[in-house]
């Protein structure tokens, strides 16, 4: 039985990326009006340095964009960054960390998110899968769908590294591909209808 929480049921973004993602995170935020009433959490593969995201991404955004903490309180009209070398994970309507559980190779922290939301997380969720290398997220996104999730794909020509993109498209689950500017129009009016 899944634990849902009957409080929280604003739409969440999980928004993944890798080498690239800076370029689609800025695009699409300066494009995205602040007040949608969706989290927006940006699940980007960092291993062993600090996140420059907390600093750089508020030059883009009126919104308030923080570093997630264990146990921080997801909030709409927010964007939120995972830190490095963590799973991030939903209970509760909180944000969890944990160890990285791939250490090795390529990391998996996309897919992990998404899992933890498709099983924790009541309201709508949308899933968009920018820039980067290898295919992190891509076997997540058709269980988004299940739960009756939308998923979006960077348009392989508008990303600096479409091997994320394109494993996510691959999966036959994706629903829109789009360049970062019509992601957050698409954002926007899913926001907007529910």
């Amino acid at each position: 039985m899944k634990a849902r929480s009957a409080t929280k049921d604003f739409p969440v973004v999980c928004v993944g990326g890798s080498a690239g993602g800076l370029d689609a995170y800025i695009r699409l935020l300066q494009n995205l009006p602040p007040d949608l009433g969706v989290a927006i959490v940006i699940v980007n593969h960092i291993r062993t340095v600090a996140t420059m995201l907390p600093e750089i991404l508020p030059n883009y955004t009126t919104m308030p964009v923080e570093l997630i903490t264990d146990y921080l309180v997801i909030e709409p009209n927010h964007v939120f960054i995972i830190p490095e070398n963590r799973d991030l994970h939903v209970c509760d309507s909180k944000f969890r960390l944990e160890p990285i559980s791939k250490p090795r190779g390529w990391p998996d922290v996309i897919t992990v998110f998404l899992r933890s939301l498709t099983d924790n997380w009541d309201g709508k969720l949308i899933a968009v899968i920018v820039s980067g290398y290898d295919g992190d997220g891509a076997a997540a996104l058709c269980g988004i769908k299940e739960a009756g999730g939308i998923t979006i794909a960077q348009k392989l020509d508008t990303a600096s590294q479409p091997d994320m993109p394109e494993s996510a498209i691959d999966t036959g689950c994706i629903d829109f591909v789009l360049a970062p500017e019509g992601i957050a129009t698409e954002i926007a009016r899913i926001a907007r209808s529910i």
